[in-house]
Parts: C-alpha cells; structure tokens; sequence
C-alpha cells in the first residue's frame, strides 16, 4: 500500500526504514502495544478481532485520503519489523502533528535510546522534508524520564507538563510535552551514519583550500579517521542541524581541559550565517554540559576571512602566530554567558 499523500514511500537510514504500514506487522503490533498499555492512550488490551477492525475500518481508508489524520509506518531492521509509529492528530492547517512511536518490547531495555533516535531521524524526514510541517511534537506520560533526555539531546525542546493531565492507575499524573519545529537549529552527535556526508564535506574544494592539510583525502582514509573520532573519548563531535537536514560539523579534540576546534559549514549552505550559529550553539553546550572542558582554541589561516570574522564577533581572544596562521582562544564560562 502507498500513502496518497507521500512522493517517497521509503525513508531509510541505513539498514532501518520506515515504510507504510504494513498488514503483515499487525499482530505483532498489538502484542507490543499491549505489552506497553502502561504508557499508551489505550484503556484496554487488544484483541486480534479489536485489531482487524481498526486496519480494515480505519488505516486502509489513510492510504487514499489527501489530508489523512495519521501516517503510520512499520518500523523496520532489514526489512524485519522491529517497531511501528507515525504522525498522529495531524493538523494541515497549522501543519503541526504528534509523534508516535513504540518498539518491539524485547528491544526497550537495552536498545531504547538507539531505536528512539534512529527513529526520530527518520519520522522528521517525513514530516520536515516530506510533508513540510511547522511543528512537531510528543505527547508522554510523566513516565520515562529516558525519553526526555533522548528528545532534548535530539534538539527538541521541553515546552510543557500538564499537571495531573491524566487519569491513570488510579491517580492523575502528569504529561509531558516536548516540540521542534521546522527550520530550528540544534547540535546533536556525529553517527556512522554521517560518514558519507562528512566524507563529501571534507573533500569539498572549499573545504581543502582553508584546511591545513590541502591533500584529497580518501573515504578509507576518512572512514578509519572518523570511526576513530565518534568512539574517542577525548573528542566532542556534533552536526549543526536544520529540521532533519545537516548544515555542518564542529569538533573539540580534547588535550586536558582544553578543546582544539576544527569547523566546517557544508558547501550548499556556506554563506548563510551558520558558521557563528554553529560556534555559538557549540560555546553554549561546552558551557552548559562539559565542565571538564575550560577553554578552547582555533588555529585559522589569515585568507579564511570568513572564519576570522566569525571568531572576533564571539569575542576570542586573537593572536598572531606567524604570517599566515592566527590562534583564537576563549575561556569556557560555566556560569553561562548571553552570545
């Protein structure tokens, strides 16, 4: 079945993707859903006739609807599926919608953080790019306090808690809401899966002619190095990201409490502004949550105008070294500082 609605049908990251849901998943999503009652607006366990009638009344119908009022995707590792979830109470005209999402109840022990992430970055593809939503949003039970800090390390912001929302076990607690929208800029990890696009940024003539090291750089050479860089535990490595679409990449590599920074903005968004974006969000998050680090450095060639520019409006301290090579240094202030 395809959704109407969607030009593009799959969206993969790596060996998982979300697909249009599929009838083959439906027994065993409603294993996991009753296995996952305790969070869910479900007010009792499914039976298999419960769940016939809600595919045959209810989601086949979503697939031909020109503004449905949920997309809902299998979940799926290798084409095995492992999940399911989608965009739920869409509202086409203030283009805002719901995120939904639950695993495989095997997977959540040791996997949750993993699975919710992947996930996340595939379902703002949908909604971001795909059907260009505003606003985003999850609506959780004050219950799981790890999928709040999944959700802000993934750039979404804590916008409010309805107090005693719900009537739950016998006692009204609380919910939890939680938002991005589209366009906003936030830092998250570099993965494995920015390889390919950190390896095409490196290799960017742009990119060469400002680095140090001008030679072609090879995608063994770059993968060895990065794998080497998001597993070293003296190295900060983050992506600027823009809805579900990478702008660019910023390192610290860590000797004592010092960071040595090393930037770059990718090719198709260089002189939009996001080199200071991305420094200033990068000083905010040193200061906010690195308390090891306390000062950091950036070693600049005088011609990368740009890049000197940016390092004076944040207020670096400038010296020369040589001729060509200007070193800015700046104090981590972990009291919290306005940029």
């Amino acid at each position: 079945m395809k959704y109407k609605i969607l030009e593009n049908q799959v969206f993969s990251n790596g060996k998982y993707s979300l697909v249009p849901i599929r009838t083959e998943d439906k027994y065993a999503i409603m294993k996991w859903r009753n296995e996952q009652i305790y969070h869910l607006r479900q007010n009792k366990p499914l039976t298999e006739t419960d769940q016939d009638t809600y595919f045959d009344n209810v989601i086949v119908k979503l697939f031909d609807q020109e503004r449905p009022n949920q997309i809902l995707f299998s979940y799926l590792d290798n084409g095995n599926c492992i999940g399911y979830g989608g965009l739920v109470h869409i509202n086409w005209t203030d283009k805002n919608a719901e995120i939904s999402f639950i695993m495989d109840t095997a997977l959540e022990k040791d996997f949750f953080s993993f699975h919710w992430k992947t996930y996340l970055d595939l379902i703002e593809k949908v909604a971001f790019k795909e059907l260009e939503l505003h606003k985003i949003f999850t609506y959780a039970f004050d219950l799981r306090p790890r999928l709040y800090v999944i959700l802000e390390n993934s750039g979404y912001e804590r916008e409010a808690r309805l107090k005693e929302h719900c009537f739950f076990e016998g006692k009204y607690i609380d919910v939890i809401i939680h938002s991005k929208t589209n366009g906003r800029l936030y830092l998250r990890n570099a993965g494995m899966d920015d390889l390919e696009i950190t390896y095409s940024w490196a290799n960017h003539p742009h990119t060469r002619q400002y680095a140090f090291n001008q030679e072609f750089i090879s995608l063994e050479e770059h993968s060895k190095w990065f794998t080497g860089k998001i597993t070293d535990q003296n190295c900060i490595y983050k992506l600027l990201i823009s809805g579900a679409e990478p702008l660019g990449s910023i390192r610290f590599d860590l000797k004592g409490d010092e960071g040595l920074i090393s930037y770059l903005i990718g090719p198709d968004h260089i002189g939009k502004g996001y080199g200071k974006n991305l420094l200033e969000l990068s000083i905010l998050s040193l200061e906010k949550e690195r308390t090891d680090v306390s000062s950091i450095k950036g070693l600049v060639k005088k011609e990368n105008i740009a890049s000197v520019k940016i390092f004076e409006k944040l207020g670096f301290d400038k010296t020369e070294l040589d001729e060509n090579v200007l070193e800015f240094r700046m104090k981590i202030n972990h009291a919290g500082r306005k940029l």
